[in-house]
């Protein structure tokens, strides 16, 4: 496993609860952490299987143009754009920063931080597996009957990985 970084990223934006701040607009940085095993990557010297810094930027510049009162709704809009484009990510961690914030006062700057964990364990055999979305477990890899993930659920929880389903495929 490894962490990409990309940090002190910054935007003229128009965040903020108030009129004024969404007229006038201000100063932003963004720090954006991604563990993801890479080991594909470092031993092939090929962009896949690794995170594309270009692509995390580009999801950054586009979502800090939409105007949006609470950076807390900002950095859960980028993680979950992040997510379902990246499949690979174990864990990330996004920092937004907003400098000279209008409050009455000299402040440096305000940031929130938030961080998802994809890493899940397996109900039956206890083994960890990515999952980016809530059930994708269960359709990502195959179908399984309606009655069939209601048993494996009342008996292992609702994530199970995809060595523990395969048996409960659908076979055509």
């Amino acid at each position: 496993m490894g962490k990409v970084a990309l940090e002190g990223m910054k935007f003229y934006a128009y965040h903020g609860y108030y009129d004024e701040e969404q007229t006038i607009g201000g100063e932003f940085v963004v720090d954006i952490y991604i563990d993801t095993n890479f080991a594909k990557a470092a031993s092939s010297d090929e962009l896949e299987g690794t995170v594309n810094y270009e692509t995390i930027y580009r999801i950054l510049r586009m979502e800090m143009q939409k105007k949006t009162k609470l950076l807390e709704a900002l950095a859960q809009r980028i993680l979950n754009r992040i997510k379902t484009l990246l499949d690979t990510i174990e864990q990330i961690t996004i920092r937004i920063s907003k400098l000279n914030p209008p409050i009455g006062g000299e402040v440096g700057r305000v940031w929130i931080e938030m961080s998802e964990n994809y890493q899940v364990k397996c109900g039956k055999c206890s083994r960890t597996f990515l999952s980016h979305l809530k059930d994708d477990n269960w359709t990502k890899h195959g179908q399984i009957y309606p009655e069939t993930r209601a048993t494996l659920t009342r008996a292992h929880g609702g994530m199970i990985c995809k060595s523990c389903l395969e048996p409960y495929f659908i076979k055509s």
